[in-house]
């Protein structure tokens, strides 16, 4: 073959790719501006100590504090939340510091993260609520019932990614860290990923079973997809997503024994966050605690969403005030 047509092949070669890296840049703007629509007027804003404090209420009902795990916001908050809005509970759902509209404060602590949530109820006028925390939204939950225990009915923990044995459940090599950093601080990074590899994302970000996934009903398959889909845009979430890695994988300075309300810890042994053992430790610490561990579901209750909720709203219905 001569060295024209080797040059005109090139040439049509990087042609493709380029009109392919068009494409593909214009499918990913174009999903950009279906989450901000999506995430558009559906959530308002108070000023607080700490800065801007993004919320959601919805529902009627018992009031149920509804704090969302990494990669969340007022959205996934709403998203687990959505079998007791309408069922007896009103649910209200924060982005907590680092996400979404929510202030980036000097102290992201879970502490302060506790003491804005109180601000928050003190705007909404509510007394005591139950509150639940996801995730690495469980750390949260637990110092808003040790701070505030006079505004605290009942604290649910589910799927709890939180260090309270003196080693991290899901410590990550330095490569692994490395690509986590890269994919959460960069929106197309984190499309083309989702887009590519969605069932190896739903293994390594939403820490559940692939193949679970696939069998499971087209209800449960779309929930799994559109909770990996609704971290997006991950730009106005890493810096939260990064907190989170860090609170979560140092030992929580918690004395789980203090707490002084119901508690309710819910997981999964499949949970590929190791939230199960964690899940059991917590409730060895607190007499009395009821836990509720799943044999599969993953980090995201894949086929236990009903149950998941069910034991919430019963739990909450038992301890109103």
């Amino acid at each position: 073959m001569g060295k024209s047509k080797l040059r005109m092949i090139a040439v049509g070669v990087a042609g493709v790719a380029a009109v392919a890296g068009a494409l593909a840049f214009s499918n990913f703007r174009a999903d950009m501006r279906r989450h901000e629509q999506r995430l558009a007027n559906r959530s308002q804003t108070i000023s607080t100590q700490f800065g801007q404090l993004e919320y959601a209420v919805r529902g009627e009902g018992a009031p149920l504090l509804m704090i969302h795990g990494t990669g969340g916001g007022f959205d996934q908050g709403l998203t687990f939340s959505e079998n007791l809005i309408g069922n007896g509970v009103r649910v209200i759902a924060p982005s907590r510091f680092g996400y979404l509209r929510s202030s980036w404060p000097s102290d992201p602590s879970s502490e302060r993260q506790a003491d804005a949530f109180v601000e928050l109820l003190d705007h909404l006028r509510l007394e005591k609520v139950a509150v639940a925390g996801g995730s690495a939204g469980a750390l949260p939950a637990v110092q808003f019932a040790l701070r505030h225990p006079e505004r605290t009915s009942g604290v649910i923990l589910f799927v709890p990614a939180a260090n309270v044995e003196g080693h991290d459940p899901n410590e990550m090599g330095a490569l692994r860290s490395w690509m986590v950093k890269r994919l959460v601080t960069s929106d197309f990074l984190f499309w083309a990923a989702k887009e590519a590899l969605a069932q190896q994302m739903i293994g390594f970000l939403l820490a559940t079973d692939p193949e679970l996934v696939a069998q499971a009903p087209i209800a449960e398959r779309q929930r799994a997809h559109a909770i990996l889909d609704q971290i997006q845009p991950i730009s106005r979430r890493w810096r939260g997503m990064l907190n989170d890695a860090k609170l979560a994988g140092h030992p929580a300075s918690i004395n789980l024994g203090q707490l002084r309300v119901p508690l309710l810890v819910l997981s999964a042994n499949d949970d590929r966050f190791g939230t199960a053992a964690t899940a059991r430790a917590i409730a060895r610490q607190v007499p009395g605690s009821k836990l509720v561990v799943y044999a599969t579901g993953g980090h995201i209750f894949v086929g236990h969403q009903r149950d998941f909720s069910a034991e919430t709203a019963k739990f909450i219905r038992a301890h109103q005030t």
